[in-house]
């Protein structure tokens, strides 16, 4: 299976990225967290995922290191604080973000969750950044789907190109309606925690399937978010053996057996659920 998204603007990405939540907080860790980033980068994981919010700001200056002299290599992505989302305040936190990561411009710049600001202003602004380069695409994070319909029937929403939110084997609730729906609209979802932060690991089904085929559990749940066409995961690796551990997961295909077996252990969500965060 080619695991390659292509945005509307053509830019193609590999399916499975690097998250950096709770990455560069540590100085202890940092010399490594540095190795996994650039490690993932090696082997063509070219989505690097972070947000001003992640340490406040530290994240963001890690993955600038990491991507030094390598920017053309990496689509990245950071994300505005709600709080900030007005129209002036989304320019000047753009801004800042640049200024940590080393570069003038990000790929995919995301609306971290909805606030107290209208989205006529945080679209707005995102349009401003666009057309001054700034960025290249812009969109939304941990938005349900009554959210990103009011987005999209605003002057200028339609061009939203990602909802980022959190799905894994036990948060499956967007697959009701709001995955649905983003792949009509062709927007992809990027799925966050896709291994619900390590939580889903010692699962017996996860270990018997990871058995079956000398893999982890890491590689059942992230070949398990991957199986969904238009679905971009994040999983945060802070080390190199740990990179390329997820790194494997895009060469392991479920069989519809295992599937089964996994959603009768994972039920698929029989009615509307409210959009999960962590």
């Amino acid at each position: 299976m080619e695991h390659i998204y292509t945005f509307p603007d053509g830019r193609q990405v590999l399916t499975l990225g690097q998250g950096t939540w709770n990455m560069g907080d540590s100085g202890a860790t940092r010399v490594e967290e540095l190795k996994a980033l650039r490690a993932g980068i090696d082997l063509g994981l070219n989505v690097i995922d972070t947000a001003e919010m992640y340490g406040s700001g530290r994240s963001e200056l890690l993955v600038g290191e990491a991507i030094e002299g390598r920017r053309n290599q990496v689509f990245l992505i950071s994300k505005v604080l709600p709080s900030n989302a007005s129209r002036q305040g989304t320019r000047e936190a753009c801004e800042r973000s640049l200024k940590r990561l080393g570069t003038d411009y990000l790929d995919l710049y995301l609306l971290h969750w909805q606030g107290r600001y209208p989205f006529e202003e945080t679209i707005e602004a995102m349009l401003d950044l666009q057309q001054a380069g700034k960025i290249r695409q812009w969109g939304v994070s941990n938005m349900d789907v009554e959210e990103i319909k009011k987005f999209f029937a605003l002057p200028g929403g339609d061009t939203c190109a990602a909802n980022e939110v959190l799905y894994n084997l036990t948060r499956r609730g967007i697959e009701y309606d709001l995955l649905p729906w983003c792949r009509k609209h062709k927007i992809p979802v990027i799925a966050y925690s896709p291994v619900e932060q390590g939580r889903l690991l010692s699962h017996p089904v996860l270990t018997e399937i990871a058995h079956r085929y000398s893999a982890t559990p890491t590689q059942v749940a992230l070949a398990w978010v991957l199986r969904n066409p238009g679905v971009i995961a994040i999983p945060k690796a802070a080390t190199v053996k740990h990179v390329q551990e997820n790194f494997k997961s895009l060469f392991l295909q479920l069989t519809d057996d295992d599937l089964a077996e996994l959603d009768c252990t994972f039920p698929k969500p029989r009615k509307k659920k409210m959009l999960e965060m962590l």
